[in-house]
């Protein structure tokens, strides 16, 4: 994205399009730059339809604006869940100077499909605050509930569909496994690195286990995993921001997002990400090799 700040696209990948509902997953950073720079990582008023943005900092802080009016700080720790459904345009800014004093700005963010049923809701937001994300520690364990129920825990994070997101931190040594139940599952390693059946795995890379797998994780040093999945939604189309179970959905979005009719931020509205213009079609999330539009 410039300046140094690199951000590795791990879902949708040409082999694999979604893990359960799951269709979008970036890891940003970590960077440390100077406060004259951070303007230039802005990312500037954006439209979504079709899906929840899910955004959880490692570090620093972002300033989230939306087409509600609404106007949120996001800490380490914290949960940002915007659901698009029909349509909603929102900004990620970089305003405090004073963040990156001490330390770093490292994000995950993932994008979860809708069930038919609620692609074309009213939009809204949540923030969940650290007290409301229950953590579970054990010898070589910590892990945060995100969202979605697993290990025996659950939140009162919204969500559509059946599914999990959750982060661990594993000490060196330490042996975990993945939640039973649920069809598709994954481990993303964010820091250091696992063993899987003799194999070992770095940052960057994400593993997928099918139902029925009792996978083995060992942290072979100090780890940092994502781990999340649920059940399959059937095919999804993606197109820039924009995810439907339709193919004429998306068309019907660039054309709305053209002619004005997803509302900016009120208070972020002089200036916005104009519609790539390319002539691509929408990308099914069919497992055969495609290139992205």
């Amino acid at each position: 994205m410039g300046n140094g700040f690199d951000v590795r696209r791990i879902l949708p990948y040409r082999l694999r399009r979604m893990l359960g509902p799951f269709i979008f997953m970036d890891h940003a950073g970590p960077i440390s730059t100077g406060p004259s720079q951070l303007t230039n990582l802005d990312v500037l008023p954006h439209p979504h339809i079709g899906l929840s943005t899910v955004s959880y900092l490692f570090d620093g802080q972002v300033t989230h604006r939306d087409s509600l009016g609404v106007q949120q700080i996001i800490r380490p720790g914290e949960v940002n869940w915007m659901t698009a459904g029909r349509g909603i345009a929102h900004s990620e800014r970089f305003e405090d100077p004073a963040m990156l004093a001490n330390g770093s700005l490292e994000m995950i963010q993932t994008w979860v499909a809708l069930p038919e049923t609620a692609e074309e809701n009213a939009p809204t937001f949540n923030n969940y605050q650290p007290r409301e994300l229950p953590v579970f520690t054990d010898a070589g364990v910590w892990l945060r509930l995100i969202a979605g129920a697993a290990f025996g825990l659950a939140n009162e994070v919204k969500t559509h569909s059946p599914l999990f997101y959750a982060h661990v931190v594993l000490q060196a040594g330490t042996r975990f496994g993945l939640p039973a139940g649920y069809a598709e599952r994954g481990a993303y390693v964010a820091k250091g690195s696992v063993e899987v059946n003799g194999h070992t795995y770095g940052v960057g890379q994400l593993l997928v286990f099918t139902k029925g797998v009792d996978p083995g994780l060992m942290a072979k040093e100090t780890c940092t995993l994502m781990l999340l999945g649920g059940e399959p939604l059937g095919e999804r189309f993606i197109w820039w921001n924009f995810v439907s179970s339709r193919r004429e959905r998306i068309e019907q979005a660039k054309a709305d997002w053209q002619a004005g009719r997803i509302p900016l931020p009120p208070n972020d509205n002089a200036e916005f990400v104009a519609l790539p213009q390319d002539h691509s079609r929408p990308v099914g999330s069919s497992p055969q090799p495609q290139a992205l539009s």
